[in-house]
């Protein structure tokens, strides 16, 4: 099965060590997305959290997709407090990007991400028929 290999710099830049997407066949797995590089970076987690499902959206939408088509996420942040204090918005914010077809969901919390002011991050898998 070939491999394709993107990085989608306007939407989601990566690394240079590390491709953004990597497509096999229908399956999709998409890198960790953060707000990184945006005005979102280092403000609170639920505007993080809607910048990181937006790109991860417009990723899908790139690759023929969309939200429903997600099948696992890990969730990564860097307070398991802030983000429970805050589900309600979490809730709303799911329910807005994936409109009731929620993906597998593995909630992790780390001491730090990439760089400072980020406080979650969420790597994606996909199925595209």
């Amino acid at each position: 099965m070939d491999k394709i290999r993107r990085n989608y710099p306007d939407i989601a830049p990566s690394g240079p060590s590390y491709s953004r997407v990597v497509r096999a066949g229908s399956l999709v797995f998409i890198a960790g997305c953060t707000a990184r590089g945006t005005q979102g970076q280092g403000k609170p987690v639920m505007e993080q959290l809607r910048i990181t499902l937006d790109r991860i959206s417009r990723i899908m939408a790139a690759e023929g997709g969309s939200a429903k088509d997600i099948t696992k996420i890990t969730t990564f942040v860097t307070s398991i407090a802030d983000w429970q204090a805050n589900a309600k918005e979490q809730q709303t914010l799911f329910n807005e990007y994936f409109k009731g077809e929620y993906p597998a969901n593995t909630l992790v919390e780390i001491s730090a991400l990439a760089e400072p002011g980020l406080d979650v991050e969420i790597e994606a898998i996909a199925v595209i028929d």
